[in-house]
């Protein structure tokens, strides 16, 4: 019978494989960025050349306001995507995410598979990863310190996924007392805890709570991207475990989309913000970061790149970056700190969602 330890790497291969290779994106939900539209200025007022894209995320300056959003780790296919990712990271000096660190912690072997970011990064911003249900499991902080010190990490992302855990075979269900872990290891450590969920989104009443309990930031991990109902619903369909495919399937798009999302968390806290989930253009950072988010996360996009290697990577973040800076450009914004002021249109489902939960969409487009 195989180890506990081993069954956590036998699914994060899975995990892998299957974002590689199968179709895992929401199939009717989108993120609401489709319902956000920068105003167009025909007379911008400065030159592209010298738009500056920086910006200090928890006191650390990146040079674009990017995180590689957190993919994997534990097996050895892993290591090599980590590695590819992490020497982007350190060349364009951006931030970096690591997967969930429970396979390193179960089995120490394969601590490698994470330690080899900061090996491939040594001056990133990199976070750390532990997740809420193996919190309430008995995690706590010793385990969170481990998790830290594997990576040598700037802050720690404490992971939710209750959809995910719903729809997984053998899902860990029970979050009860996740809350006063999360208090209890954000007062324990000296680093910044970011609330982190992974692709459902964080509505304003959940981010309340958290900022209550402590965390310093939030990745909103919104809907719209990759559906981790849809990846549990594959490995389902493998299992031939009829009931959970039958749950992923019909969840696959279940979640609060990222725009929504990120304003809900935006205006119900004082917490910096990652805007993660289905992030695929310099326009999708630049609408982010216009409705206030902090940094934005990047994950799918950059899976396949890093399976070839770092130039890869570099190459698909570089054009991210020129896309960023050309919708600052059109919209006359020569900082990140000026693309936050610039006036934003919110339109359709996304401005009816923002109005019946008591938020105001104009209050966007009103911005001089």
């Amino acid at each position: 019978m195989k180890s506990l330890a081993a069954k956590t790497e036998e699914r994060k291969f899975d995990h892998i494989k299957i974002s590689a290779t199968q179709k895992i994106q929401a199939r009717v939900a989108t993120t609401g960025f489709e319902d956000v539209h920068l105003v167009h200025k025909a007379l911008p007022e400065i030159d592209h050349r010298q738009i500056d894209t920086s910006t200090k995320f928890f006191s650390h300056k990146l040079t674009a306001p990017i995180i590689v959003a957190a993919m994997t780790g534990g097996t050895k296919m892993a290591a090599k995507i980590n590695a590819s990712l992490a020497e982007a990271v350190q060349q364009l000096n951006l931030g970096m995410g690591v997967g969930s660190q429970r396979a390193a912690l179960e089995n120490p072997k394969l601590a490698y598979t994470f330690k080899i970011a900061r090996e491939k990064a040594p001056n990133a911003f990199l976070i750390a990863n532990i997740g809420a249900p193996q919190l309430t499991g008995g995690y706590g902080v010793d385990e969170a310190r481990k998790a830290i010190r594997m990576i040598e990490a700037d802050a720690i992302a404490i992971h939710f996924n209750p959809l995910q855990e719903a729809v997984q075979t053998e899902g860990q269900t029970d979050f009860r007392g996740a809350l006063a872990k999360v208090r209890e290891i954000s007062h324990a450590l000296k680093i910044p805890v970011i609330a982190k969920e992974t692709g459902s989104g964080i509505a304003a009443e959940d981010a309340i709570a958290l900022e209550e309990a402590g965390v310093a930031g939030i990745d909103v991990g919104g809907a719209g991207g990759t559906s981790w109902a849809a990846v549990e619903y594959y490995r389902a369909k493998k299992a031939r475990d009829e009931l959970r495919r039958r749950i992923g399937r019909v969840f696959w798009d279940w979640g609060t989309p990222t725009a929504v999302s990120l304003i809900e968390v935006k205006n119900s806290t004082r917490l910096s913000v990652i805007a993660t989930g289905g992030i695929r253009t310099g326009v999708d950072m630049a609408k982010a970061i216009a409705l206030g988010a902090d940094a934005v996360g990047v994950a799918l996009p950059l899976l396949k790149p890093a399976m070839k290697g770092p130039e890869n990577v570099v190459k698909e973040l570089k054009h991210l970056i020129t896309e960023l800076k050309t919708a600052m450009f059109l919209t006359g914004a020569k900082s990140i700190q000026d693309l936050r002021k610039v006036p934003v249109v919110i339109t359709g489902k996304t401005a009816d969602w923002l109005k019946a939960r008591g938020f105001s969409p104009e209050s966007y487009a009103r911005r001089k």
